[in-house]
């Protein structure tokens, strides 16, 4: 169950023809704003859907603006129904600057024309003032997107002269998809523009890429930094309860394999009684500051000095932040925020966001393995993710009980945030397939991709792009999905690889 629920995007919609036609033509007024029901129904499961209707001048027009605008919509789909002029639908657009879509839908894959009048054609006309449109937006300076191809429907109107039944066809089916995920990338900007993501602790010293200005992600991406200190947590750890910690172990044992001592490395142990005691009391603590703080993510890093409290308390870290990531509330270690926002925005849309980073190449199979010793994506493991017990961590102090896992095989689309030299963001995209082979047994995440390319390629490409060493991994294909995410929020976004 999600602790943190996502916000669904707030859609604007109409649909666009000529006033001078519906006298002269009878039915085309009600036939269109029966494809904008239809339209409507659809967007619904996406997205909450602010219904103008019928926009056919420009007076409809700067309504329809004025009642995106009072709405605070995130999105604008603008349904392409008959021919109409570009004067018609541009004031819209000029008083209420969400992003817009146009809906170039055809009701039906060809026209009836030995039966076809003036009329039917018109419902058909729909690819027609397309370039008007686009023409105007350009020299208006709005940016408009364009979906091509055929409405869906499942049942033909009445009225209808021509065979619409498209919902089968893959003009129609692809024509859905590229909505849906412009309403989702909505809603993701949305989220975001709403989140509180916790900084607990800081970064590790001398990861230059990690080190972020707070101020530049609030004001590329909308969302809330809380600074927080181990204190806040150990606060939060003070009035756990032992009905929580009995919870918490129920949970972890739920979730988790225990494992036994690692066959390859004398540093990794089965997991004591005592260290998964803690686990669950430290997890119990989390999630108390999480909601104490109402925090939508969180990225964290602490050291002290040896046998420091907080140390005891930083041990018991990466159990229970996986627990909050399979939960909405993804955590991204060594105060990584950048690759916290990207886990975010895949957990979002329900890809998952596993935070990763290269681990070897594997020349024999083509594959890069990507992981870390922190937390794990649990929806979208490869079975019951395990727990070990880690003598130290790679590189940095501390120990106790990390977790072991890899990716469901199958597509993968790797998903990283960096900053540039001028401050602004950069969305870095790259699909994959998750691979089943062998892993090490030392306690981290890790998952075989293949790129579909050289590794050494592939590497030169992903370089290239000045990426930051951590990035989150996502199920399915979504580099295009990420793509809309990124021109919503005005953030460049660049495809490595295949």
């Amino acid at each position: 169950m999600k602790q943190k629920e996502t916000k669904r995007a707030r859609v604007g919609l109409y649909s666009a023809g000529l006033q001078a036609y519906w006298s002269q033509f009878a039915g085309l007024h009600d036939r269109i704003l029966g494809y904008n029901d239809f339209i409507e129904s659809r967007v619904s499961q996406w997205g909450d859907v602010f219904n103008f209707g019928l926009v056919d001048s420009e007076v409809a027009a700067r309504d329809a603006g004025e009642y995106f605008n009072a709405h605070n919509v995130d999105i604008i789909l603008a349904h392409s129904g008959t021919y109409f002029t570009s004067s018609c639908v541009l004031p819209a657009h000029q008083i209420c600057k969400a992003p817009t879509v146009m809906l170039n839908l055809q009701p039906a894959p060809q026209m009836a024309y030995a039966k076809t009048d003036t009329g039917e054609w018109l419902a058909h006309c729909v690819g027609c003032p397309i370039p008007e449109a686009v023409n105007a937006f350009e020299r208006a300076g709005i940016p408009l997107a364009i979906i091509n191809g055929l409405l869906g429907l499942s049942e033909t109107p009445k009225i209808s002269m021509a065979n619409e039944v498209t919902a089968h066809m893959p003009q129609a089916q692809r024509a859905w998809r590229e909505i849906e995920q412009w309403v989702c990338a909505a809603g993701v900007k949305r989220t975001m523009q709403h989140a509180r993501f916790g900084f607990l602790g800081n970064n590790y010293s001398g990861m230059l890429d990690m080190y972020s200005d707070f101020t530049m992600l609030q004001s590329q991406l909308g969302l809330h930094v809380e600074l927080l200190e181990m204190c806040d947590l150990d606060r939060s750890l003070g009035q756990v309860t032992q009905q929580e910690i009995a919870q918490k172990r129920e949970e972890i044992e739920t979730f988790f394999e225990i494992s036994g001592d690692s066959p390859s490395d004398p540093r990794v142990k089965a997991p004591t009684k005592e260290q998964l005691d803690w686990s669950a009391t430290v997890a119990a603590a989390q999630e108390r500051m999480v909601e104490a703080y109402d925090l939508n993510a969180l990225s964290y890093y602490y050291h002290g000095s040896n046998d420091n409290h907080y140390e005891q308390v930083q041990s018991g870290f990466i159990v229970g932040h996986s627990l909050l990531t399979a939960k909405g509330v993804p955590c991204a270690g060594e105060g990584d925020i950048k690759t916290n926002v990207a886990m975010k925005i895949c957990d979002i849309l329900g890809k998952g966001g596993s935070f990763c980073e290269i681990v070897a190449m594997d020349y024999l199979h083509n594959t890069m393995l990507l992981g870390h010793d922190g937390p794990f994506h649990i929806s979208i493991s490869d079975g019951k993710p395990m727990l070990r017990g880690l003598g130290v961590y790679h590189g940095k102090k501390g120990s106790g009980i990390s977790v072991e896992a890899n990716v469901v095989s199958g597509p993968i689309t790797m998903l990283g945030v960096t900053q540039l030299r001028n401050g602004n963001l950069r969305l870095i995209v790259s699909e994959g397939v998750a691979k089943k082979f062998d892993i090490l047994t030392i306690g981290n995440t890790q998952t075989h991709v293949d790129f579909g390319m050289d590794l050494d390629a592939y590497m030169d490409e992903w370089f290239a792009a000045a990426p930051t060493h951590h990035c989150a991994m996502s199920i399915g294909h979504n580099a295009a999905l990420f793509e809309k995410v990124a021109k919503l929020m005005n953030i460049e976004c660049i495809r490595v690889g295949k």
